[in-house]
């Protein structure tokens, strides 16, 4: 049979929003501390505190925009704890994240510095739950406002004479759980109050994004674009491909990370390829109520969830990260990319050691994981025209679980490149593809290739460079059609000149 990728250069597609390309910062076991931030005094080489080779491995991903503080701690966090001399900040408890104390060293103005080194957009998370609409409300004059208030003039005390100038900001994070146990009526009445005082000042204006709903929660949805759709600019979809546990016992199980067989491989796989239900599903209760779609679906959590590394702290959230998770990376972003005229924001979760991170820290030392590659692989769909793509795929099939062998999506750059990605998801066979580019005479053709010779390999800072991309030359073009097989457990990436 074969697979077909059919992309078509003609279709006029909108743009593929770099910011779909996001990645997610909390204040969660080693992400902050040790991950990004070190502190000015550090032997580990920084910037003014913040980690050196962090800011140089998200510049390599051209990292669009960072969303912090979180996360369940977003709601318990108050801003005005985080900023002026570190020496007369008050700790407090990270009640969500392992009962440790927060020192709130890295507050306000070093996130902005962060997101400054880094070339990314800041997007912060304000809190609801535990926060006031006054403090909410204080928090975007501090960033935003010019003239002298109260509040500027802190800011310029503390060491920022211009204002930051916040574009994206989270009213609330899962206000449905940790973030206050709320009903959707209930959080809709909240968030028709909260982002009232999320004013625009001077030429600042706010994105402002709703908490939206957790997975396949369609009443959440209705209810919040019916309630409120005319005030929000987003609306954050959470959701994460992980497994549970069957029967009447709802205790999740997540599984390890990277001792598992094909039955969690396939698992997993499928909950990835699931997003796209979701997607499809609450962008159509958005479409009845925003047929413009001027509201953005905005998956600001996602990713796979597994069980701790063995010996670290259950609170940290520290796991490894394989092939299988390059591979969920993979079927995700070829989703939103499809549905680009909807999804225009995802963050994966999380930056640094925790859950699907795109690194790994250790002292001095850094490692680069298996999705960090293909976001590297990904980085030229940031920004470019969406072009249409339909797959004729196979079925990979591992009892009870089936699903397409092959996903894929493209795009077209104002230079005229040609960036085609796709995936295998079987562990045991190649992909025979076929590939047509409509439109488009082949040539100037070069490819990478991510995979390995087990599902559960990862890189280590023994083995930093195990699962890394490769050249990938096996194409033949004929009749304008390039021939070539995927690779088992395999991302490619194809550009076309």
């Amino acid at each position: 049979m074969g697979n077909h990728i059919i992309v078509e250069t003609a279709t006029n597609g909108c743009r593929i929003d770099k910011n779909v390309y996001g990645h997610f910062a909390e204040h969660l076991g080693q992400c902050i501390y040790d991950g990004v931030w070190v502190g000015e005094d550090s032997p580990v080489s920084n910037i003014r505190g913040i980690r050196t080779d962090i800011v140089e491995a998200l510049k390599g991903i051209n990292a669009p925009i960072i969303r912090w503080p979180g996360g369940c701690f977003a709601d318990e966090y108050h801003w005005k704890d985080g900023v002026g001399p570190r020496s007369s900040r008050a700790p407090i408890v990270n009640s969500h994240w392992g009962g440790i104390i927060e020192s709130n060293d890295f507050g306000t103005h070093e996130f902005f510095d962060l997101c400054d080194l880094v070339g990314a957009e800041p997007y912060i998370c304000g809190n609801v739950g535990s926060g006031t609409v006054h403090e909410m409300q204080q928090w975007i004059e501090y960033m935003n406002w010019s003239d002298s208030t109260e509040m500027s003039e802190w800011r310029r005390r503390n060491g920022r004479e211009e204002p930051f100038g916040i574009k994206y900001f989270g009213i609330g994070n899962e206000n449905w759980g940790c973030g206050g146990m709320m009903s959707a009526e209930a959080y809709a009445e909240l968030y028709k109050k909260y982002q009232t005082y999320v004013r625009t000042y001077g030429d600042y204006s706010i994105y402002k994004i709703a908490c939206g709903p957790k997975n396949d929660d369609y009443h959440w949805t209705d209810v919040l674009m019916r309630e409120a759709g005319n005030l929000m600019d987003g609306l954050a979809l959470h959701y994460y491909s992980r497994m549970f546990s069957s029967g009447s016992n709802t205790t999740e199980r997540r599984g390890s990370a990277t001792e598992f067989e094909e039955d969690e491989w396939a698992l997993i796989l499928r909950k990835a390829h699931d997003t796209e239900e979701l997607v499809r599903r609450h962008s159509a209760i958005m479409d009845r109520y925003d047929p413009d779609r001027n509201v953005s679906l905005v998956i600001d959590e996602w990713g796979t969830w597994f069980e701790v590394e063995p010996e670290t702290n259950p609170g940290f959230l520290f796991q490894q990260n394989t092939v299988r998770d390059a591979i969920v990376a993979s079927i995700s972003l070829n989703i939103f990319n499809q549905y680009a005229e909807r999804v225009r924001m995802a963050n994966i979760a999380q930056t640094v050691n925790v859950l699907q991170a795109m690194v790994l820290t250790d002292g001095p030392r850094l490692v680069k994981t298996p999705t960090y590659h293909v976001f590297e692989m990904y980085k030229k769909h940031q920004g470019a025209r969406k072009l249409l793509t339909t797959v004729d795929s196979e079925v990979y099939r591992y009892e009870p679980y089936e699903m397409d062998k092959v996903t894929a999506s493209a795009s077209q750059s104002d230079d005229g490149s040609i960036l085609v990605t796709l995936n295998n998801v079987d562990p045991h066979t190649a992909a025979s593809v076929a590939l047509t580019i409509r439109g488009h005479e082949p040539r100037n053709i070069s490819a990478r290739v991510l995979t390995s010779g087990r599902m559960q390999d990862h890189n280590t800072f023994a083995e930093p460079e195990k699962v890394t991309p490769d050249a990938f030359t096996a194409i033949n073009v004929k009749d304008s059609v390039l021939h070539f097989d995927a690779p088992p457990q395999s991302v490619v990436a194809i550009t076309l000149l």
